[in-house]
């Protein structure tokens, strides 16, 4: 009886298990990547420097430093405001990094498929 599936000797032929090497150099690659991205950090300001947020590659705030100048309690919604743009812009410069980090890795794949990468 013939063997239904499969490759002639069970095994894969050469451009298969060359492509599966690839695949997981690739998700090697991408998770040495990740773990270097946690330990990075990003800082951002807002209201000309009022304002700085650090955030980790992780995406957790770490620091929030303010300008005495900024801290008026008639005024509390402009500091909220301030804050919340500057960790925005940390974690897009995050997001901007990780991206630009798996584009190079994956040179451009998944781009048409959401959720690959």
């Amino acid at each position: 009886m013939a063997k239904r599936g499969g490759f002639p000797g069970g095994g894969m032929p050469g451009n298969m298990a060359n492509l599966m090497k690839q695949a997981q150099k690739m998700q090697r690659q991408m998770e040495e990547q990740a773990k270097e991205l946690e330990t990075k950090e990003f800082t951002a300001t807002a209201g000309g420097g009022a304002v700085e947020v650090t955030v980790s590659g992780k995406r957790e705030v770490l620091k929030v430093k303010l300008q005495e100048e900024v801290v008026d309690p008639e005024d509390i919604e402009m500091l909220e405001d301030l804050i919340v743009a500057a960790t925005n812009e940390a974690l897009r410069q995050v997001d901007e990094v990780s991206g630009a980090a798996m584009n190079k890795l994956t040179g451009g794949l998944g781009g048409g498929m959401p959720g690959m990468f």
